[in-house]
């Protein structure tokens, strides 16, 4: 069975895909078939309604109340916190000390470079001094990234005088992780690479990569936004230290991410932004006491209803189980990857449905991508159309940029053979 109705593990799918409303309409006169989730996903009605409820009934600042609504938006933004928590393997009591509040993953990036380099300049201490970066050191990165995790390294590597250094690829695009005892050496202070590389769908080999560069001493940040959707994380059990990721890929709002950090790590870093709510004392003529994290690096007013909601997003994956939407996702992917099998369309990343997502990246030749897209469009088929924010990896495979397929918990592999069908009509429209 193909349809809305398949199922994994005895799990209606097609219920699952009847929760999200924006679904159900109709794209120039065709049924809406959604395969842009890599770039956003769409929000089933109870990630909805719990930031409207939110807003209706307990819409307060968080932390610094002492009347009810504060309590008890207090008591939803943490809770919320730990279901997060819980969805990637960290620390899940109701205080959430390894979970930060960002505003997306990019900005849980920033937040990381821009505390490393406070830590260069000798903010925050002894404790602080293991961040520290100095002429000499390498900071790691892979030609698979997205430019939200290379340039923030790149520009930290120029403010301190580190050298960066890259993960080549293999010719499907995979970060060649058999190169890490190579490319890390004794000089390695930070290794930032995907965990699931947003335009190829691979998943990056990370066990000896996060093995050689603790073998080193350096640190490992993750960006994790396209796995926390699609398989069951653990950042425990990997060992890494940092990871960020961003709600509105997991079928949470926009505007809120997470950064996973390590206790002892979050503890020692130095803050990268200022303000209210993250400071314990403040004095007109001596350094500020900065409140224990996760508090140390929530500076402001935070995205609190935007929070309880992605903390809804987190228990309903939970729910559903990510085991059975990862073998639900690889079915589509199956299908997905037909797309290489149509004459004149180049599949980017690996041909075989292992080792990756339901995320297919592909170029149709003699048609610009960009017109591919508006074809589809024209067929109620959304896909996304560009470089993906990652034009190293687009210039491993000797392009500019391309189209990428990208499926959710919501598409059937029915989605899927309709896009296949589309795209091979696309160079016969365009008489290529």
């Amino acid at each position: 069975m193909t349809g809305p109705g398949a199922g994994v593990a005895g799990i209606d799918f097609g219920a699952i895909r009847g929760q999200f409303p924006i679904l159900d309409q109709r794209v120039h006169g065709h049924p809406l078939i959604y395969l842009d989730s890599a770039a956003t996903a769409q929000k089933p009605q109870c990630v909805i309604d719990a930031e409207a409820e939110f807003y209706e009934r307990d819409n307060a600042a968080v932390h610094r109340g002492a009347h009810e609504l504060a309590a008890r938006s207090t008591v939803a933004f943490e809770h919320a916190r730990a279901a997060v928590a819980r969805l990637v393997g960290a620390c899940a009591d109701e205080g959430g000390e390894e979970i930060v509040v960002t505003s997306g993953a990019t900005a849980g990036l920033n937040l990381l470079a821009t505390a490393f380099g406070n830590a260069s300049l000798g903010r925050g201490g002894a404790a602080a001094a293991r961040f520290a970066l100095r002429p000499g050191d390498e900071i790691v990165v892979s030609k698979a990234e997205h430019h939200s995790v290379l340039l923030p390294f790149q520009e930290l590597a120029a403010r301190t005088g580190a050298t960066l250094k890259w993960f080549d690829l293999d010719d499907e695009g995979r970060i060649r992780a058999d190169m890490a005892d190579e490319v890390i050496t004794e000089r390695t202070r930070i290794v930032a690479v995907t965990h699931v590389a947003n335009v190829t769908g691979a998943i990056t080999d990370i066990a000896p990569i996060i093995r050689r560069a603790h073998a080193v001493g350096a640190l490992v940040v993750l960006d994790a936004c396209q796995s926390v959707p699609h398989l069951a994380v653990d950042f425990h059990a990997m060992d890494v230290d940092f990871a960020v990721w961003s709600a509105h890929k997991m079928y949470g709002p926009t505007g809120v991410g997470f950064l996973y950090g390590r206790r002892e790590l979050l503890e020692a870093l130095p803050p990268a932004s200022f303000g209210g709510s993250m400071v314990e004392l403040a004095w007109m003529d001596r350094e500020a006491r900065y409140m224990a994290p996760p508090a140390r690096f929530e500076a402001g007013t935070q995205p609190v209803a935007q929070v309880v909601a992605a903390g809804r997003a987190a228990a309903w994956m939970m729910d559903i189980g990510m085991a059975a939407i990862e073998a639900h996702e690889r079915l589509i992917a199956a299908e997905l990857l037909r797309l290489g099998d149509i004459e004149g369309v180049r599949v980017l990343g690996p041909r075989d449905n292992a080792g990756r997502i339901g995320t297919v990246a592909f170029d149709v030749q003699g048609v610009h991508p960009h017109d591919v897209g508006q074809f589809l469009d024209a067929q109620g088929i959304a896909i996304r159309v560009g470089h993906h924010c990652a034009q190293p990896v687009h210039r491993h495979f000797g392009l500019y940029a391309s189209n990428r397929a990208s499926s959710g918990v919501y598409n059937t592999v029915d989605d899927a053979a309709a896009l296949v069908e589309a795209v091979a009509k696309v160079r016969p429209f365009f008489r290529v």
